[in-house]
């Protein structure tokens, strides 16, 4: 499975500081944040000597596993969403992009919305839902098909799917999770979205 925390051992440290950009989130972690071939990697910065580090397997193989939710509501990876073939087999007309620095490849041929979502407990998931909501019924309403990624395709593009369930099928958490899970194994919200999908049941 690709992960967002692979990766980082292909840099090296003076690569590392020409391209990174640390950032502390509220809760007072740590995260680096680096480009690599015009993707974002956002890693957790671990304090040397507390027996983490890079212990991080690297993973070049392309993630083209597309969860079909609906006939006309995929889930994927970036890498599905820049496989031309992928897209065509699965007649996709629209691209919901939520992840951060994921460049949009096909302009011509599909109709995009990007909205930057960082993948963090803390980040408030729920209040993307409706720009999204939105964008995934317009698609419905044009007879489309719309893939909604981030960069993995499993923590923040499931979170918006699993909402938009809940939400138009008025299907509990459980129910709009396990859905999502039979169609894409690879789904892990991260615990912050998943707390707050729970919540968003009430």
């Amino acid at each position: 499975m690709h992960s967002l925390n692979q990766e980082i051992r292909a840099f090296s440290r003076t690569n590392l500081r020409k391209q990174c950009t640390r950032v502390t989130t509220l809760t007072g972690k740590k995260i680096i944040e680096t480009w690599k071939d015009a993707r974002i990697h956002v890693v957790e910065e671990v304090e040397p000597g507390s027996g983490g580090g890079c212990g991080f397997v690297q993973d070049l193989s392309l993630d083209l596993q597309v969860g079909v939710i609906k006939p006309w509501l995929l889930l994927g990876s970036q890498d599905a969403a820049h496989d031309l073939d992928t897209l065509k087999k699965h007649k996709v007309t629209h691209i919901l992009n939520v992840a951060c620095g994921v460049e949009n490849a096909f302009l011509n041929d599909f109709t995009y919305k990007n909205i930057s979502i960082l993948d963090l407990p803390e980040t408030n998931i729920i209040s993307y839902f409706p720009e999204c909501f939105e964008f995934i019924e317009e698609a419905k309403l044009k007879d489309g098909v719309v893939l909604v990624h981030c960069n993995a395709g499993v923590s923040r593009a499931a979170a918006i799917i699993i909402g938009f369930l809940m939400s138009t099928e008025e299907i509990t958490f459980t129910s709009a999770f396990s859905l999502v899970k039979n169609a894409r194994p690879a789904i892990c919200p991260n615990s912050g979205f998943m707390e707050q999908l729970r919540a968003y049941q009430q």
